[in-house]
């Protein structure tokens, strides 16, 4: 099996650049300052770009670059140094949603190719092979499409015009993410990389004649969160995504953390490379399955995958979160690791580690001494460096974890 295959991972900030890096990431995505559909996110400036596409470059991996809200006519004359600058510094491919700023971009930055964002709603072969013949060298396909509809648009368009789809992240209640309702009810523009998220707030009835009384939609003392759609979440089908002609598996996820990415990076890029590896005799690993639970996520689903909907959590519209990181190695050790607290612990817990490379495994806090070398029994203070003595020594760059008790 000699194809190449991509993981794609988020990057809102140079920490979660670095983190994708590290944990796996065959590419990452990110935005600058301008033109780029997350405000929530840190971005990045053009010294950040730098250092970011050095880093990545280093070390064998992509930077694609959104570009992928719909600017108005008074920021049009801002495109051209964004993408000239972008160019400069190496970016690989910009993420576009607009036709005119595609034009740019070809006109202005002719050597980074041009990746067609699922804010375009690519849903068909025809779409795909209009936009390549406009120089698109990749189709964000809409997450709307279905597997036998994806293989179906592969055998329609050219062998090197490339399909990127999200496999793993939140969903969104509206079509390729073209919503007005945080606009209407906030001012706050998602086509402009500012929602507000109204799909996932609390909503009751009321009823004109009855002022101050309140209904919840369903019987619940909750009230009921009517558009709180599922996340998606595909690692049990990475067979499937790959047999039906998909070059790019798209993690989404810039407006969330280091860990967050680190995790769903190193869960995708595993798993990916066992079936590269394992071909016709590929299963999907425990261990892989598990980590995914590993994160703070809504309910799981396949989302548009399968002919079917992902569906809405009407009953609460908060997140499952079954592990807290309580630390990070900076050092490896035989006897002590040095690690920087996260989450406080206690000597005799058992820590869960997620290694940057290979499979997570668990160890005990055997001892923990802190910067003055005496012995204690817990962490209670944020960003203290600390020596653990556990069972076995703890790769650099490691997350530890503790779980949960309900």
């Amino acid at each position: 099996m000699n194809k190449k295959y991509e993981v794609l991972s988020p990057a809102g900030d140079l920490e979660c650049l670095v983190s994708a890096v590290n944990f796996g990431a065959d590419a990452v995505y990110l935005a600058g300052k301008q033109f780029g559909m997350r405000t929530a996110s840190k971005n990045f400036t053009d010294e950040q770009l730098a250092q970011g596409i050095e880093y990545a470059h280093s070390r064998g991996v992509k930077v694609y670059i959104t570009c992928n809200t719909l600017p108005r006519n008074n920021e049009l004359s801002e495109l051209p140094k964004f993408m000239e600058t972008a160019q400069s510094l190496g970016a690989d491919a910009f993420i576009i949603a607009d036709l005119g700023v595609m034009e740019y971009a070809k006109r202005y930055a002719p050597k980074v190719e041009i990746h067609a964002s699922t804010q375009v709603g690519i849903v068909n072969f025809a779409t795909a092979n209009a936009l390549y013949n406009m120089g698109v060298r990749r189709v964000v396909l809409a997450r709307e499409m279905s597997l036998k509809e994806i293989a179906e648009l592969r055998k329609n368009i050219p062998d090197d015009l490339e399909i990127e789809v999200f496999v793993h992240g939140a969903m969104c209640i509206s079509f390729s993410g073209r919503c007005i309702i945080s606009s209407y009810m906030t001012g706050r523009d998602a086509n402009r990389g500012d929602c507000a998220q109204p799909c996932r707030w609390k909503y009751h009835l009321y009823e004109e004649n009855r002022q101050g009384q309140y209904f919840p939609v369903e019987q619940d003392e909750n009230g009921t969160f009517l558009y709180n759609s599922r996340d998606l979440c595909m690692i049990e089908h990475i067979p499937e995504l790959l047999e039906a002609g998909i070059t790019s598996l798209k993690i989404e996820g810039r407006a969330k953390s280091a860990y967050y990415t680190s995790v769903i990076t190193h869960a995708y890029s595993s798993a990916v490379k066992d079936y590269i590896r394992m071909g016709k005799d590929y299963t999907l690993a425990p261990w892989i399955k598990d980590e995914v639970n590993k994160i703070s996520h809504r309910e799981y689903n396949t989302g548009f995958f399968f002919g079917h909907e992902p569906g809405q959590v009407t009953g609460n519209g908060g997140y499952i979160r079954e592990y807290d990181v309580v630390a990070m190695c900076e050092e490896s050790g035989e006897d002590y690791n040095i690690i920087t607290q996260r989450n406080k612990f206690y000597t005799g817990d058992t820590l869960d580690v997620l290694p940057p490379q290979g499979k997570s495994f668990e160890v005990t806090a055997i001892e923990i001494k802190n910067e003055y070398g005496e012995i204690v029994e817990s962490t209670p203070h944020a960003m203290e460096r600390l020596h653990l003595k556990t069972e076995r020594e703890i790769p650099k760059g490691s997350y530890l974890r503790k779980k949960r008790v309900n």
